[in-house]
């Protein structure tokens, strides 16, 4: 740009880690010509219309919403080159179609939760925890026609901590990753932006989508493999187990854990308690359950959920 040009920005994203970098673009009186956000959805019991995050904090801000349920819709693509935007922020939304991202003057940038190109994909901050990452960060890329894959702009790396579970260190790069889409905006309004090519290295690790097969913890893994996994899937969607307590086989959800290294002889998965403690046998000691969730029954601490469950002797998990 040989004259400043004023960025006009449309913003894409849908849950609460992408609320972060719109109240960051608005608090830095960026120029907001739109946002562009999920669908309402049925949710819960009465399955009521739930907003997205970022829609309730649109709305608040009285930016204008758009909710295509087609990004290649016509009537939408027209909606969308009507704003006149000349710049597009993506924090936490779909993939988009080349319509949509080649259509802004100064393209379209994308952050994600992890030091590119390490863990593409859906869930980056729960698989960086759940492989026992001790680092991970942010990163700001233009799109391309693939996942995750296209120039990165710029990159902060942040340290994981042993006890950070997936919500903790989601709020920490929340916040570093606001920042990052601030200074990468305000490169490229300078015209000062520059860009670096993804390497395509084989050891690359995946940040695919976690289903509810991936959340079963398998209790013959390694003890710090399983802290890991638990951890990594807390608070959402949670790790789980099945809880066998004489006929009952019980679906029980785990969200905070701790390691107790320890010599034993008990078979994997026995559940050794008393009225405020439970633990779980493993290889090389145990893991102690500090908060979980039994079927319709909320979150609460292990020591609460004992007093009203009668455990048997003989109460494993597999």
């Amino acid at each position: 740009m040989s004259k400043q040009e004023k960025l006009r920005i449309v913003f894409m994203g849908t849950p609460d880690f992408a609320v972060g970098t719109l109240k960051a673009l608005v608090e830095n009186k960026y120029e907001i010509v739109g946002v562009i956000t999920a669908p309402d959805r049925p949710a819960g019991r009465g399955r009521k219309l739930q907003e997205s995050a970022v829609k309730k904090y649109a709305v608040e801000k009285d930016l204008k919403i758009l909710q295509p349920t087609n990004l290649k819709n016509e009537e939408f693509l027209a909606e969308l080159e009507a704003l006149k935007a000349n710049l597009q922020i993506v924090v936490a939304f779909r993939m988009l179609p080349k319509l949509v991202w080649q259509m802004p003057k100064f393209g379209t940038f994308n952050l994600h939760a992890s030091l590119l190109p390490q863990y593409r994909g859906a869930a980056p901050i729960n698989w960086a925890i759940i492989n026992g990452e001790t680092e991970t960060g942010v990163t700001t890329f233009f799109i391309d026609d693939k996942i995750d894959t296209g120039e990165i702009i710029l990159q902060e790396k942040i340290k994981i901590a042993k006890d950070d579970t997936a919500g903790s260190l989601h709020d920490k790069l929340m916040h570093l990753g606001s920042g990052l889409v601030i200074e990468t905006a305000a490169q490229i309004e300078k015209g000062t932006v520059s860009t670096q090519k993804q390497s395509d290295a084989e050891d690359l690790k995946s940040a695919y989508k976690i289903f509810k097969d991936t959340c079963e913890i398998d209790w013959n893994k390694p003890i710090h493999e399983i802290y890991n996994h638990i951890r990594g899937l807390s608070p959402y969607p949670a790790a789980w187990t099945t809880l066998i307590n004489g006929d009952d086989s019980l679906f029980l959800k785990i969200y905070q854990v701790s390691v107790v290294i320890e010599k034993h002889d008990l078979k994997i998965g026995a559940a050794i308690f008393d009225k405020k403690e439970l633990k779980i046998a493993v290889n090389g000691g145990y893991i102690k359950l500090s908060e979980i969730q039994l079927p319709g029954k909320r979150k609460m601490k292990t020591s609460d959920v004992l007093n009203g469950l009668n455990l048997a002797k003989s109460a494993y998990v597999s």
